[in-house]
């Protein structure tokens, strides 16, 4: 099967080499490399990701200047037209920032950049993204991240929750993500932000292999839509 997929890199991605190379271990298929001034993308995509790191070096906010490249009005119709979006890290920070997903990333509450391996718990394995999962299932996946807390006010996260949204949640919430809040799904399910790096466990020699599932989901889902 052809997996098409495209990597965006904005000024200051730091991760969208891991998110590649990631990529195409999985799926065996390397993917386009797009600049974040690029005003298109081919409409034979089956992925998008927008990868981790510090775009614009995080002036203004985490992703708001990234939000508004001219790739991102492209990436915005792609994700409406049903095409598959993956924000990690600073990615998520864009998603939020371009609307295409509720909320935003703040400053982790206890003001300091965390970088370890976190236990996630798996809520929603209805997505193309988590049919890999079990529900309730415990993986480790690593963070890198200094606003990577969670904010949305009361009635969004009701509405979210009550629509099964919250893909990931922290089992010991690192950065004080309301309702322990890791990764999150707009309501057609086909756009996907979390701060955790899938990318960095796909592989043994990364010391765990758990984001794997998250990549080849995609790719059973897709091979069958």
């Amino acid at each position: 099967m052809s997996f098409r997929t495209a990597v965006i890199t904005f000024p200051g991605s730091n991760c969208d080499r891991d998110m590649a190379v990631a990529l195409k271990t999985v799926s065996g298929q390397a993917p386009l490399r797009v600049w974040h001034g690029d005003a298109e993308l081919p409409e034979s995509l089956d992925f998008i990701v927008l990868p981790g790191g510090f775009s614009y070096g995080d002036y203004l906010r985490s992703g708001a200047m990234a939000a508004r490249s001219p790739i991102m009005r492209a990436v915005i119709a792609a994700a409406g037209r049903g095409v598959p979006v993956l924000g990690v890290c600073n990615g998520f920070q864009v998603l939020t920032e371009a609307g295409l997903l509720p909320g935003a990333l703040m400053r982790n509450a206890g003001q300091t950049f965390i970088c370890r391996t976190v236990a996630l718990t798996v809520e929603n394995t209805q997505s193309l993204f988590t049919a890999g999962y079990d529900a309730g299932q415990t993986i480790n996946i690593p963070v890198a991240h200094h606003d990577g807390n969670y904010f949305a006010d009361d009635d969004t996260l009701d509405r979210i929750e009550g629509d099964g949204r919250v893909a990931f949640r922290y089992a010991d919430n690192c950065n004080g993500s309301r309702r322990d809040i890791a990764g999150l799904l707009n309501a057609a399910g086909n756009v996907l932000g979390m701060m955790p790096h899938p990318e960095r466990a796909v592989e043994p020699a990364h010391g765990g292999t758990d984001g794997r599932a998250l990549f080849e989901s995609a790719i059973k889902a897709l091979a069958t839509a």
